[in-house]
């Protein structure tokens, strides 16, 4: 009898500066809330390597680090019961990274929107293609890759603009997998549709890039000041105000109830004063915020107590991550001279071996293909309900040879007289 696996969920925050209230909604708040899911084992991991390719400012990315790792903590992710780690502790990503980078086409690469985007840019302004483009973010997607896959990752929550890294990650999977065999799960990108994209002080998205975020732990004091600077239109107390294109009203809906949001929607129909109403902004934010203020100073306060939770989850994480880079490496051949590989055939002598590949797709079926000695793919299976039923065609076209592809032929897709030749040949070597 076999428990079903459980879903394993990733989420990182690159480390570039201090958590708004726009990460809190957009990012913090729902990994938290998923994070409590008993279906699902979590990893959250603090992408500091990534915000090598964004920030030169390594007093930034030290100060940001530890703020964003309070924040999630103080928001309420408990790291006895996720995974939870900075990505520069777990020293197989970026060797992960490198493998990945050896079986990743540069035409996949060239297709990367970041990248793409600083292209389109320099064209603009009349310079060099590649003008102060880095490695670092033409291989962003690698990286991006390697984080997911490590940890066999089956869903990845991330925005729309990240959808193409997760398809990414899979064409990194799917070729590693079609030359070395099925390591790699293939990860699923999932959208919140619901999750808020939070409008800054200025109306446009809350971004550090447009100097318009809310500190998401700024002392009250400073919180209502900020909240007071909202642009607002000119219509005054009494007059009747839209919620339309309102950055207060888009905010303080992320906060509130449906019964709370409708109520101020009556009040901006009723006339309230900007004043009054950026006054309620500030006391349903603060009523979230205020109970975790404590808990986010102490660890902030706190930052040998912050590495070492950091660390522990670095260990967690690599109880997984050291095994599995050492079935990686032995895939692809970074072996023991010594090993039975290398002592079992001269040199000049092809090891390689037909071999039939068993593997799961994301419409939850079990397939297998059958490759030659150089992983052309000759035979390829419909979906089964078990990996049981797979394996036991498997073995009966082991078995049969010819007579079972005509008896299996109903479990296979279509095959020609041609390719049904080569297949018997290879079944023979087996």
């Amino acid at each position: 009898m076999t428990s079903k696996t459980r879903t394993r969920v990733l989420t990182g925050i690159t480390t570039t500066g201090t958590p708004h209230l726009g990460n809190y909604v957009g990012a913090i708040r729902p990994t938290v809330h998923a994070s409590r899911d008993a279906s699902t084992d979590g990893f959250y991991f603090l992408a500091d390597y990534h915000a090598l390719i964004k920030c030169d400012e390594p007093a930034r990315i030290q100060r940001s680090t530890l703020e964003i790792a309070a924040s999630w903590i103080a928001s309420g992710l408990d790291p006895e019961k996720v995974t939870f780690y900075r990505q520069s502790d777990i020293p197989e990503i970026p060797e992960l990274t490198w493998l990945l980078t050896c079986v990743t086409g540069k035409g996949l690469l060239n297709r990367a929107h970041a990248y793409k985007a600083s292209v389109d840019k320099n064209h603009e302004a009349g310079k060099d293609t590649d003008a102060d483009v880095t490695a670092g973010l033409f291989m962003y997607p690698v990286l991006m890759g390697a984080d997911i896959l490590m940890f066999k990752a089956h869903k990845v929550p991330v925005g729309r603009d990240q959808i193409q890294h997760i398809e990414m990650a899979r064409d990194m999977a799917s070729s590693f997998n079609h030359l070395y065999g099925e390591h790699f799960v293939l990860p699923e990108a999932v959208i919140e549709e619901s999750v808020a994209l939070l409008p800054g002080l200025d109306g446009r998205k809350m971004s550090k890039s447009y100097d318009n975020t809310i500190p998401l732990f700024a002392p009250a004091a400073q919180m209502r000041k900020q909240i007071a600077a909202i642009v607002t239109d000119s219509k005054a107390p009494g007059e009747p105000k839209t919620t339309e294109g309102s950055a207060l009203f888009q905010i303080y809906q992320a906060f509130a109830s449906a019964e709370e949001t409708a109520a101020l929607a009556q009040a901006y129909a009723d006339g309230i004063g900007w004043g009054d109403a950026k006054q309620m902004l500030f006391e349903r934010i603060d009523r979230e915020i205020a109970p975790m203020r404590e808990q986010y100073q102490a660890l902030i306060n706190n930052p040998a107590q912050m590495d070492k939770i950091l660390l522990a989850g670095a260990d967690k994480a690599r109880q997984l991550a050291t095994p599995f880079m050492r079935e990686l490496r032995h895939a692809v051949g970074l072996r023991s001279l010594a090993s039975s590989a290398a002592t079992a055939a001269p040199a000049d002598t092809k090891v390689a071996q037909p071999s039939f590949k068993q593997y799961r797709e994301k419409d939850g079926l079990f397939y297998f293909k059958f490759v030659d000695a150089k992983g052309q793919v000759l035979m390829q299976s419909l979906g089964f309900d078990s990996p049981k039923a797979a394996g036991q065609t498997i073995a009966q076209l082991q078995a049969m040879g010819a007579e079972g592809l005509s008896a299996l032929s109903h479990t296979l897709e279509p095959i020609s007289s041609e390719i049904r030749a080569q297949i018997v040949e290879n079944l023979r070597i087996l």
